[in-house]
C-alpha cells in the first residue's frame, strides 16, 4: 500500500523569519494527526536551518528543492546533496520545470542529480511533465516517455522502487489551471504502466506519484479520489499554513 505524500515545494519565498513561523504553525495544525500520509516542505536553501529546528521530533518532514550531482568541487552557487543530508533532508526535488525552463535543465542533468541525490541517501522526488505548447500538439504521453526514458535510466532495482516521481503539466503550474481529475488520472496511470516496462511490475506498483500543478484545498480531494495519483507537489498553496493544512487534512 502506498503511503500518500503532500510536499510542500516554497520555492524562492520565505525570509529566515517567516520560514520559522511557517514552520511552526505548520507543528501545531498537522504534526502528528495522520498515520496514513506524509507530509513534506521543502523551503530555499537559506531557511533549511531555521525549519529543521522548528520541525525536530514532529512528523513533518523537511528537504531541498534542488542539489548538484557531485559530492564537492568547484561549483559556485550549488549545493551538494551531502550537504542536504547534513541538515536532515530526507527528500530533494529535482528536474522541477522552473529548472528545466529558466537554469537550462534537461534530461540528462536530472539523470545525473537524481544518482548524485540517491548517493547521499536521499530520496529523489524527480519531475515531469510537458508544455501547454505539447499538450496541444498531442505530444504529452509521448514526451513523458522521453522524460522516463532518459530521466530515470541507470536506476538499480532497489532504488527503482524508492523514488517518488511528480506529474506536473507545465502549463499548469502558477497559472491557476489545473488537470482535471481524468486528465491526471490518464498520464500517472500512463507513467506507472511505462515504469513497468522499463523496470518492473513491482517497482511500478511501489513507487509514488504526486500531481503538481496549481493544487489547491478545493481539488485536492478529487485529485486524491483517482487510483494513480499518490499525493501532490503543491507550490503556491503550501505558502500558508492555513491552505497547506486544508490540502493535507484532504478525504477521499
Amino acid at each position: 500500500m502506498r503511503k500518500p505524500l503532500i510536499a510542500g515545494n516554497w520555492k524562492m519565498y520565505k525570509t529566515l523569519k517567516d520560514a520559522r513561523a511557517l514552520a511552526q504553525a505548520l507543528r501545531k495544525d498537522i504534526d502528528g494527526l495522520f498515520t496514513d500520509r506524509e507530509v513534506l516542505v521543502c523551503p530555499p536553501f537559506t531557511a533549511i536551518p531555521a525549519v529543521a529546528e522548528a520541525l525536530s521530533g514532529s512528523t513533518i518532514a523537511w528537504g531541498g528543492q534542488n542539489a548538484h550531482w557531485e559530492k564537492q568541487g568547484a561549483f559556485t552557487g550549488e549545493v551538494a546533496a551531502a550537504m542536504l543530508a547534513d541538515l536532515g533532508c530526507r527528500y530533494i526535488i529535482v528536474g522541477h520545470s522552473e529548472r528545466r525552463q529558466y537554469f537550462t535543465e534537461t534530461d540528462a542533468t536530472v539523470n545525473k542529480r537524481m544518482h548524485g541525490v540517491l548517493a547521499a541517501g536521499i530520496t529523489p522526488i524527480v519531475c515531469i511533465g510537458e508544455t501547454l505548447e505539447e499538450r496541444e500538439s498531442n505530444r504529452t504521453l509521448s514526451v513523458i516517455e522521453r522524460q522516463l526514458n532518459k530521466g530515470l535510466v541507470g536506476l538499480s532495482a532497489a532504488a527503482s522502487a524508492v523514488v517518488v516521481i511528480a506529474y506536473e503539466p507545465v502549463w499548469a503550474i502558477g497559472t491557476g489551471r489545473t488537470a482535471t481529475p481524468d486528465q491526471a488520472q490518464e498520464v500517472h496511470s500512463f507513467i506507472r504502466q511505462q515504469y513497468g516496462k522499463i523496470y518492473s511490475q513491482s517497482a511500478a506498483e511501489q513507487i509514488r506519484i504526486l500531481y503538481g500543478g496549481s493544487v489547491k484545498p478545493d481539488n485536492m480531494s478529487a485529485l486524491m479520489k483517482q487510483p494513480d495519483i499518490d499525493g501532490g507537489l503543491v507550490g503556491g498553496a503550501s505558502l500558508e499554513a492555513e491552505s497547506f493544512k486544508k490540502i493535507v487534512h484532504y478525504t477521499v
